[in-house]
């Protein structure tokens, strides 16, 4: 495991956070909102925290002391105090994905038991039907965007001056509610169809244990500005981007679309963002594309070679240039929810960007490790953090096995699963699913998730992650997913397929061809070139082109299961139409 490396604040649960970091940084701004073009709103760390406490307590004073209150909507400030609020004394908070179609959505409230939810106003007919069609518990609905109550609902804003009130009347039952850090206090759904999907029970000590690792191992502090892009609901984003945030005193601002991510980088001079690969991919093309329109491409690609082992420092004086594209002021990019395509990766690092790469999950609160400044190696998630145990068990003769891990930061339980609690936290160790290989220096490598590895007929083990990564490097292809296809009644004679999505204009431009034809032959036999570089079991014997993106979670990751049905569908169909 790493070693603390920075002084950090003990926290015994989030109430206290926020009272230690609000002492220590409550002048300090805490979010700085666009109200207009060049028109900003900034709110403090000290007026964040009043927020919280007279909404805390307007919540209690409407009977919601003890219940579960879920929060649903695009990333905003009023989220996050709606989240503090709940957890800080209320109740149980139930953050919910914002991409959810309605029957889902519906689904997870009845699941959740919530008495209550805060949300946006995207989401208001959908839930005025819920709660008229009496939809589990579902008794009060709290608008972020309503100025006043009005129709049977409450307005976040009102609620806050109604707080405000009671607090100046002597009404302390928020303010000096006791928070048992052990206690369950969050649920978290993990990604997946409502009815596959599981219940994960956190406490205040694990995200709190989370935090404190955190600010031990990263070079953070109360100057920095995160910008805020991946879902909140997300505990990635939840923990390092917002809570994180909050605990080091910094600024946090609101990213105004995937599009806007570069434009907003530059606009606020971010500091500091954690996000997913295809995000730092997206950045990376819009850097090259900028040097091969000033037709620079090849004298940086000189330089990076000339300042190969140079430092990250001098590297950043060399390239500033680049680093204005994005601000000129990132110290910190932090890559996790997926995997990093290692070539993405070093890229960053010669231009003297310091990105590394995370791991986690949700039932881990969530981060496991990371790397650092000092602990890095490319195409690694770093070592475990301070608090964190892992092992790889059950290794093949590569010494690729099933990463499990230990710590204060792993989850209570799956709530009301015992069945499936059991199968993954065992003798105190939580069983990831996810295969990695730990070099002797403790340097952990994933290799991919345990369910997707295609077993072939001679036992030897594809891992379709490593095989998409050599793939996504083809100049045109935008993603990959790889797959494995049974090619007679034999159930073991199972052969490597690939779906590949790519960008018509890029690959004929790339490649002077012209029509599908000719694109899948260039494709083709760029998949060949692939397969002339490995093992012959692994080689792909057919791939499927499309320009439909890949179904995707709302952290980009793929939805295997729901990919291969749709192929499957798609042959069948294609069977149906050459029968016809």
């Amino acid at each position: 495991m790493s070693e603390r490396l920075y002084d950090y604040m003990k926290i015994r649960d989030l109430k206290d956070m926020l009272k230690k970091s609000g002492e220590k940084y409550g002048k300090q701004i805490a979010y700085q909102i666009k109200i207009e073009e060049e028109h900003y709103q900034n709110i403090t760390h000290e007026e964040v925290r009043k927020r919280i406490d007279a909404l805390g307590t307007a919540l209690m004073d409407i009977g919601l002391k003890g219940k579960r209150i879920a929060v649903i909507g695009e990333n905003r400030w009023e989220w996050e105090v709606a989240y503090l609020s709940i957890v800080c004394g209320t109740g149980i908070v139930v953050p919910l994905d914002k991409s959810l179609p309605e029957n889902e959505l519906k689904n997870l409230i009845e699941r959740s038991e919530v008495e209550a939810i805060f949300y946006t106003q995207k989401y208001e007919t959908i839930l005025e039907e819920a709660k008229k069609e009496g939809v589990g518990k579902l008794k009060h609905l709290i608008s972020m965007d309503r100025e006043q109550h009005g129709n049977g609902i409450y307005a976040e804003k009102e609620l806050m001056q109604k707080g405000k009130q009671l607090l100046e009347q002597g009404n302390r039952e928020f303010v000096e509610a006791k928070i048992d850090p052990e206690k369950m206090s969050i649920l978290l759904f993990t990604s997946g169809t409502t009815s596959a999907s599981k219940i994960v029970a956190l406490s205040h000590k694990n995200l709190c244990s989370n935090l404190t690792d955190i600010a031990s191992v990263l070079d953070v502090n109360e100057q920095d500005v995160f910008l805020s892009f991946l879902p909140l609901h997300h505990v990635f984003e939840c923990t390092v981007g917002f809570l994180f945030a909050l605990y080091k005193g910094a600024k946090t601002v609101f990213c105004d679309g995937i599009r806007h991510i570069p434009e907003n980088m530059k606009e606020y001079k971010v500091t500091v963002m954690a996000s997913v690969p295809a995000i730092y991919e997206r950045i990376f093309k819009m850097i090259q594309h900028q040097l091969e329109k000033q037709g620079r491409l090849e004298e940086i690609l000189q330089k990076e070679e000339q300042y190969r082992n140079s430092s990250m420092e001098e590297k950043k004086q060399v390239f500033q240039e680049i680093h204005d594209m994005i601000g000129g002021k990132v110290k910190l990019l932090i890559s996790g929810a997926a995997s990093l395509e290692t070539g993405i990766e070093e890229k960053y690092r010669l231009l003297g960007f310091h990105l590394v790469q995370g791991y986690g999950l949700t039932e881990t609160s969530p981060v496991v490790a990371i790397g650092t400044k000092k602990y890095y190696k490319v195409g690694s998630i770093g070592k475990t953090v301070p608090s964190v145990k892992a092992e790889v068990i059950n290794q093949n003769p590569e010494g690729i096995g099933e990463l499990i891990v230990q710590g204060p930061n792993v989850m209570m339980e799956y709530y009301g699963n015992r069945v499936e609690t059991k199968k993954v936290l065992v003798d105190g160790w939580f069983h990831t699913g996810d295969l990695a290989r730990m070099d002797e220096e403790g340097y952990i490598f994933i290799c991919g998730r345990k369910k997707n590895v295609i077993v072939l007929k001679n036992g030897k083990n594809i891992f379709p992650e490593e095989m998409e990564n050599l793939i996504n490097r083809l100049e045109g292809v935008e993603e990959s997913f790889v797959y494995g296809k049974q090619m007679s009644e034999d159930k073991n004679d199972i052969k490597i397929f690939a779906k590949l999505v790519y960008n018509q204009e890029v690959v004929e431009n790339t490649y002077k061809v012209k029509g599908e034809e000719a694109i899948y032959q260039v494709l083709n036999e760029k998949i060949r070139e692939i397969n002339r570089t490995m093992p012959h079991y692994k080689a792909i014997k057919g791939i499927l082109l499309t320009e439909e993106p890949l179904i995707k979670t709302t952290t980009n990751k793929i939805k295997r299961q729901d990919n291969l049905e749709q192929i499957r569908k798609e042959e069948i169909n294609a069977i149906r139409r050459t029968r016809d």
